[in-house]
């Protein structure tokens, strides 16, 4: 089933996880247990990611073939268009829908670090573009992403929201947040979408503190503002033992959730980095809430 009828259909919240291909050989061999440990709370849907440039690609189409394949769980499939001409996404994608893919999501995505790495001279330069040319070509789901405190590239907030319009007009049928920590970027980027005709489900993603190190260094590249009270905390935690790091991560996750639940956000997208262990805990303790 395609994500846009899991949302438009599903009488209870619906959850989801995200997912990277495996970096080296050693996680690989533990990525199944963590796939069977998370898929034990019956998630509505999985995503694999794709890095920037291809640079994932074999790996990012052998991971989402792990999870939809072999484990026959709903799969959504991610693409991230920068620098690849039109006949290697039409590659990309003529794979996915061999196995069974059904949704596409679909981000511009980073230049690749690699200085030797060159753009196809027909490489899409947005992601509406991307949609628009899948959308021509292909029968897909598609979802976006959207950004509550704006893209950190993007030259205002008001131009984001604008060039979120166009990849909603140009065939995303829903969209997966950024992450943030306070609560009040996301109801407010709501209102705006839809004060500016976006009316399709708008999902919040949620990243919980796995490590101070990691939660600081995600802040930076993604322009997520960690409120002070986190900041605090996070100093305080700085030489802790990482099972109390996890711990907090868990707690305030908890009470993020609670509270967009209670504000009726039914639907959660979590970041889980390939990992098991507070996801787990967070839908666990979310279901006694």
């Amino acid at each position: 089933m395609s994500v846009a009828k899991i949302y438009k259909n599903s009488e209870k919240s619906v959850i989801s996880m995200e997912f990277f291909p495996p970096r080296n050989e050693k996680a690989a061999e533990n990525f199944g247990n963590i796939i069977d440990k998370l898929n034990e709370l019956k998630p509505d849907y999985m995503s694999v990611t794709f890095g920037a440039g291809g640079s994932t690609k074999e790996g990012s189409y052998n991971t989402v073939k792990e999870i939809i394949v072999n484990r026959k769980i709903s799969t959504v499939a991610y693409i991230a268009g920068f620098g690849l001409g039109p006949d290697e996404i039409t590659g990309v994608l003529d794979e996915y829908k061999k196995i069974g893919v059904e949704t596409i999501f679909v981000i511009r995505g980073d230049k690749p670090t690699n200085k030797d790495f060159n753009p196809h001279t027909d490489s899409f330069s947005y992601a509406s573009d991307i949609i628009s040319f899948i959308k021509k070509n292909y029968d897909f789901t598609i979802g976006c992403a959207g950004y509550p405190e704006g893209h950190i590239e993007a030259q205002s907030f008001e131009k984001d929201l604008e060039f979120l319009k166009v990849k909603v007009n140009n065939g995303a049928e829903y969209i997966v947040t950024q992450y943030f920590y306070d609560n009040n970027f996301f109801f407010d980027y709501v209102e705006k979408c839809r004060s500016i005709g976006i009316n399709v489900p708008i999902i919040p993603g949620i990243m919980p503190v796995y490590t101070v190190k990691m939660t600081n260094m995600l802040s930076k590249i993604c322009g997520t503002k960690i409120p002070k009270h986190i900041k605090d905390m996070l100093e305080k935690l700085a030489n802790a033992d990482k099972d109390d790091v996890i711990n907090y991560g868990i707690d305030l996750a908890v009470e993020q959730c609670s509270q967009l639940l209670e504000k009726g956000v039914n639907n959660l997208h979590f970041y889980t980095m390939n990992r098991s262990k507070s996801t787990t805990e967070i839908i666990k303790r979310l279901k006694r809430v």
